[in-house]
């Protein structure tokens, strides 16, 4: 939580409070529904928390955004998004329901007004988007095969709309038939061991 009031110094009293609540929400959750593993529980702010906000370094979302979550898990990383930016609306969706029971109740909990959870598969959703994020839910070339088509034409952010993906490791053979992607090293941004490998990258859609 240190880390994240040091990256983020413009936080509101709100926000340092609903960042503070989730670990307490995770650890009961997950003694209820196993949505992160027990060894990450430990490591919530560095490993989920803050590795969502990398997008966050990389963009500043501005109001009226809307962004879809892919693959959400546990709500990563769009719950910490969502909280970061209050003024932009969030779709988060999995495939798999208790799932999307966990994202509902810890965003009900922080009072999120701009977060909604659905089970479901990418390809069935039929709205547009400023930007699609994920973590690591599959290959490029896979996941650009579920959300092509569902990005709004017009950008009004500083990044041209499209997918915002977390992922780790050499990167060169999976991204090599997009040419138009930018990779952002986490390591230039954060000092932990566990983002060293780590990147946020952007492909315009």
């Amino acid at each position: 939580m240190d880390e994240i009031a040091k990256q983020f110094p413009n936080l509101t009293e709100n926000q340092r409070l609903q960042f503070e609540k989730l670990q307490f929400l995770y650890e009961d959750w997950n003694s209820k529904i196993n949505v992160i593993s027990r060894k990450d529980i430990d490591e919530l702010y560095t490993r989920h928390v803050l590795h969502s906000l990398g997008i966050a370094k990389i963009i500043e979302f501005k109001a009226g955004s809307i962004i879809m979550d892919v693959g959400t898990g546990g709500g990563f990383p769009g719950i910490p998004l969502a909280i970061l930016f209050p003024d932009s609306t969030f779709y988060l969706i999995d495939v798999i329901a208790k799932k999307i029971k966990v994202v509902n109740e810890v965003a009900t909990s922080l009072g999120l007004t701009n977060i909604k959870a659905e089970q479901m598969r990418a390809e069935n959703v039929k709205s547009n988007f400023d930007f699609i994020v994920s973590r690591a839910v599959t290959n490029m070339p896979d996941f650009v095969t579920w959300v092509k088509g569902k990005i709004k034409p017009a950008s009004k952010n500083d990044l041209p709309n499209g997918i915002l993906y977390l992922k780790g490791g050499d990167l060169t053979e999976e991204l090599k038939g997009f040419p138009q992607a930018t990779e952002y090293n986490l390591s230039e941004f954060f000092n932990d061991e566990f983002f060293e490998t780590k990147k946020v990258v952007h492909l315009p859609l």
